[in-house]
């Protein structure tokens, strides 16, 4: 609210232009809010990151084998690749997943969950689920539902311009 008022103030002509600075701002603002307050304490108590946490999870949520390459890791979990190299070495220095050859291309590895991995999201998932839960409470069920939807349809604008339309 402040800063919309400092901008009509400094800026009186963009008045009525303003209300997109101020929805990306609360998104960015709540998302920032949610990992800090939220999910960053609930991985720290297991020893994660943020990060790391969702490639565990990827891996579990893809079914067994719990395998992906690197590419799609970082593809599905929107990291750079330079970033999920840290990310793996960590993983697998603490033994939640490893390195193992391709099955069709042998210049390529896949990343393979452990069973300690497995058992450490599944132990993880009752607790994080409700961290999420709390995290949202301040919404209704309908509201968390046309929050959602609204994301999502602007998600898919925001890649595809005519997908708004």
């Amino acid at each position: 609210e402040r800063a919309c008022k400092q901008w009509q103030k400094e800026m009186p002509e963009f008045r009525d232009r303003l209300l997109p600075m101020i929805l990306l701002g609360r998104l960015n603002e709540a998302s920032q809010v949610m990992s800090r307050d939220y999910l960053a304490p609930a991985y720290a108590d297991i020893g994660l990151k943020i990060g790391e946490f969702d490639v565990l999870a990827t891996l579990v949520r893809t079914g067994p084998p719990y395998k992906l390459t690197p590419t799609e890791l970082y593809r599905t979990t929107m990291m750079s690749s330079g970033g999920m190299t840290a990310r793996l070495d960590k993983l697998e220095k603490a033994g939640y997943v490893e390195r193992c050859p391709h099955p069709e291309d042998r210049r390529a590895l896949t990343v393979c969950l452990t069973e300690k991995g497995l058992d450490l999201i599944k132990q993880m998932m009752p607790n994080y689920i409700d961290t999420q839960h709390q995290a949202v409470s301040g919404l209704s069920g309908k509201e968390q539902e046309t929050l959602s939807r609204l994301l999502q349809k602007l998600l898919r604008s925001a890649s595809d311009p005519l997908a708004g339309r």
